[in-house]
């Protein structure tokens, strides 16, 4: 533990009495956030509001959206102003030209969409946009998925279930042979090693909410899982590939207070003890995003009063006293309103924080310091179905950190009917999580490579991967692919227009709340803080539910909050919690550490 620990103002028993404060303020932050739901992070201060109910609404994505159906529903007039496409990453698309004989063209995509059961913000949105035939609106469009195929090079793949089964108590003792029995699959990696990464999650499981803000969110994930000196098995497989395939993060980069969260939502879902994790470990849509869930929401959206301007990207915040003016916006002038929500991506919105902005509230310069990775996702087009079980493949220590879905099966209506030009039957979406390891095939990373050679080396992998004695990817199959059209090469040198925020160490400092100290800005984005602390869909919806919570508190609204749904914690785990803060606050390491 001496490794992380500020020697310089350190108590008698070793952990640093500066990172012992840090931690009990910035939990106190988290705790808060919790209670009441809809509170925000941080209290917000007492601010001279005015009597409009006028909305604008920078960026149509995950965040933007989510603010403005909760806005909307609560009579506030709404006018959304993108740039580009509503849905943001989330969004589908066809490929142009791929449709004949009347059928719609073949579907693509950022990357495929997966629900894991710890989201809640999502599935409660869903449930409230309404859907021909659903009685639970969207939400019913999700399905469970119940298996997995993981897969090795030179060994054969594994199908094993999703979640973990039997459970019907926590303690840390199961936590720990719970995680050595779903990873005892792992090849070559020896029994010694795999205990101590349970023991590791059980330590994580009990430690306290000040330990994990003030010690691991200032420690990467491979330092608190101690990978130096271990076998390459347990690097490649436990440290580096469960967390690349999961957050597209590199775990000697990324806080372990983030890759713990994440993990200890996912392991609490798959046991199916917690009502507030419902609908089973994990869950995709029955169909392309845009025809199940983006087109239906905007449509709803507008049957409430919502505008949405398209082509048109914020430029330019005039603010003057503390407060924004107007906001230059490209191809269409000068927007104003009352309330103003920044919902634009991260690397998108630091370009808005100019002079007079930092001068207003100099804690948004921290925007600047986050930083952004990339996750792109391909489309294989196949027109024989292939023979992998149905659910997500996780095609473990590929170079790439790739992970794929078969999406045909789980769709409804039948896929080559219904997209395409007949022939294709299936659509095998997969994700590339590692844009700078060289690959197998032509030797470079994927950020030097060219489309083509992106999609041979993404199919080489797969198969490499996939096909130890089976058959299940042809050469012969494959009909054509479909890189996300985020990705552009000019010049010799490869662009991409979506990149993911990843949580580096220390990164929650940077990160705005939804409010700031300027009265009538509000920020959304998965860069937001949120109870899940990461890059993705769940996290995009809560801060756009609290930027709405965040406008209602300044407009002095009376009327109910948007819901926000904290992580769970165990009750029967809070003793050991309890005694986990006793040690932290008197400097002393986690007993299990």
């Amino acid at each position: 533990m001496k490794d992380h620990r500020d020697q310089s103002d350190s108590t008698s028993t070793g952990v640093a009495r500066r990172t012992v404060l840090r931690g009990a303020v910035l939990a106190g932050a988290a705790v808060a956030a919790a209670h009441p739901p809809g509170a925000s992070a941080r209290p917000i201060a007492a601010r001279v509001s005015t009597p409009g109910r006028e909305v604008a609404i920078f960026g149509g994505g995950m965040s933007g959206l989510s603010a403005a159906h909760e806005l909307a529903e609560r009579g506030y007039r709404v006018t959304v102003y993108e740039p580009s496409y509503l849905g943001g990453k989330a969004r589908s698309m066809g490929v142009p030209g791929t449709g004949r004989g009347g059928r719609a063209d073949l579907p693509g995509e950022h990357g495929f969409r997966f629900f894991p059961g710890c989201y809640q913000h999502v599935p409660d949105t869903m449930s409230r946009i309404p859907f021909p035939g659903n009685p639970n609106g969207v939400r019913d469009n999700l399905i469970r998925v119940e298996s997995a195929v993981v897969g090795f090079r030179d060994r054969p793949p594994i199908f094993a279930p999703v979640g973990l089964r039997g459970l019907t108590l926590l303690t840390p003792q199961l936590v720990e042979s719970s995680v050595v029995s779903a990873f005892s699959f792992i090849p070559e990696l020896p029994p010694a090693e795999l205990a101590f990464f349970g023991r590791q999650m059980a330590m994580w499981f009990t430690t306290c909410t000040e330990r994990k803000f003030g010690e691991f969110e200032y420690i990467s994930w491979e330092n608190m899982l101690q990978a130096q000196g271990k076998s390459q098995a347990y690097r490649d497989y436990l440290v580096a590939a469960l967390t690349r395939i999961t957050v597209a993060a590199k775990p000697h980069l990324s806080s372990a207070r983030t890759i713990g969260t994440i993990g200890q939502a996912l392991v609490l879902a798959g046991t199916g003890l917690y009502p507030q994790y419902q609908g089973g470990a994990d869950r995709i849509l029955d169909g392309p995003t845009d025809e199940v869930w983006i087109d239906p929401w905007v449509a709803y959206l507008r049957s409430r009063g919502v505008r949405f301007v398209m082509g048109a990207r914020a430029t330019r915040l005039e603010v003057r006293g503390r407060r924004i003016t107007g906001v230059e916006v490209a191809g269409v002038g000068t927007v104003t309103a009352d309330w103003y929500v920044c919902a634009m991506p991260v690397d998108k919105a630091v370009s808005l924080l100019n002079g007079p902005v930092l001068e207003a509230d100099p804690s948004l310069a921290g925007m600047r310091q986050l930083i952004t990775d990339w996750m792109v996702g391909i489309q294989f087009y196949l027109t024989r179905a292939t023979d992998l079980p149905e659910g997500h493949i996780a095609a473990l220590g590929t170079p790439w950190a790739i992970t794929a879905l078969r999406q045909a099966p789980m769709w409804r209506g039948n896929f080559a009917a219904k997209y395409g030009d007949g022939r294709v039957v299936e659509c095998l979406s997969a994700d590339v999580s590692d844009w700078d390891s060289p690959g197998i095939l032509y030797g470079k990373p994927a950020r030097q490579c060219s489309a083509q050679e992106v999609a041979d080396e993404c199919w080489a992998q797969l198969k490499t991967w996939l096909n130890t004695s089976t058959n299940w990817l042809r050469d012969e199959d494959l009909a054509s692919w479909h890189l996300d059209p985020g990705v552009t090469w000019s010049g010799g040198v490869t662009h991409n227009e979506t990149p993911l925020l990843v949580n580096t160490i220390g990164s929650y400092n940077h990160r705005p709340e939804a409010h700031c100290a300027i009265g009538n800005l509000f920020f959304g984005g998965d860069h937001v803080r949120s109870h899940i602390d990461l890059a993705t869909m769940e996290g995009a919806n809560e801060s756009g539910r609290a930027a709405a919570n965040a406008i209602m508190d300044a407009a002095g609204d009376p009327g109910p909050r948007a819901g926000i749904f904290p992580l769970v914690e165990p009750s029967e785990l809070e003793p050991f919690k309890q005694l986990d803060a006793a040690r932290y606050r008197a400097g002393l390491p986690h007993v299990l550490a």
